[in-house]
């Protein structure tokens, strides 16, 4: 047996022992989810537990303005970096470096030291228990690592189909829409997936900003349904289930690209 063949062995059985490593537990929440909630019950499989969950904690409003948050911090932070990492990334400008790592300070500042005078803030202004609370920090915390990653992009780009626009006359407007962003794509799509998780799954920040149970986000929600149905484990799994699903279609629709802007990212790093 060749060396070849041998390392590709390896990396088959690598990979089937990291695939049921990060899917046994999954498949641990399904099957609970799916089992009888009460002592007793009939065996079998109950769906009716997504039914009962959704009911009774009330997964339709946290659901609900998970979205709005999420995608509200989804856009404006794409936005935002792709113009933000065009310009680190393409212009020489006075100051540009010293602007671009004190933009990275918001990767090294972690949430927990800054929410409390943050909340003080937004207090002041009466912006608590509002969709802003949750939004505006999010994008600002979203923004250092996208910047920084478009950036990445923008200056690894070819410098060849840049130069060839610009002599046919085309301005940085047209560079950045109509060039640069299609051709990025994967790019893009693997910082929306990512800036998309990371806010669906955010929790300290509503725990804090959000008293008003009518703006609870998923993960929240999830929280106090845990704290109200303690014994019913099959409940909490299909809650669980519940919450972690739209993060799992999203990811089924983009893998794609995410995959291929991990990979681009890394080979060019």
């Amino acid at each position: 047996m060749t060396s070849t063949a041998v390392e590709r062995i390896g990396s088959y059985v690598l990979l089937t022992v990291a695939s049921i490593l990060a899917l046994y537990p999954l498949a641990i929440i399904v099957m609970t989810a799916l089992s009888p909630d009460r002592v007793g019950a009939e065996g079998g499989v109950h769906f009716e537990n997504f039914g009962e969950a959704w009911r009774l904690g009330n997964f339709s409003t946290y659901l609900t303005n998970s979205v709005i948050v999420s995608v509200s911090v989804v856009v404006l932070s794409t936005l935002l970096s792709c113009l933000a990492g065009y310009a680190f990334g393409t212009m020489r400008f006075r100051g540009s470096s010293v602007l671009f790592y004190l933009l990275l300070l918001g990767l090294m500042v972690p949430s927990e030291a800054v929410v409390v005078p943050l909340y003080y803030d937004l207090r002041s202004l009466n912006l608590t228990d509002t969709y802003v609370s949750l939004i505006l920090p999010q994008v600002a915390q979203s923004l250092a690592f996208g910047t920084f990653w478009m950036r990445a992009y923008f200056r690894s780009s070819s410098k060849e189909i840049v130069e060839a626009a610009r002599l046919d006359g085309a301005g940085n407007r047209q560079i950045l829409w109509q060039i640069l962003l299609p051709m990025g794509r994967p790019a893009v799509l693997t910082m929306v997936l990512l800036v998309f998780m990371w806010t669906w799954n955010e929790f300290l920040l509503p725990l804090v900003m959000i008293t008003d149970e009518s703006l609870r986000t998923a993960p929240l929600g999830l929280s106090n349904f845990q704290g109200q149905y303690t014994s019913g484990t099959a409940l909490l799994a299909a809650a669980a289930v519940l919450v972690a699903l739209p993060v799992l279609v999203v990811f089924l629709f983009t893998q794609r690209h995410f995959i291929r802007g991990m990979v681009e990212g890394s080979v060019k790093g």
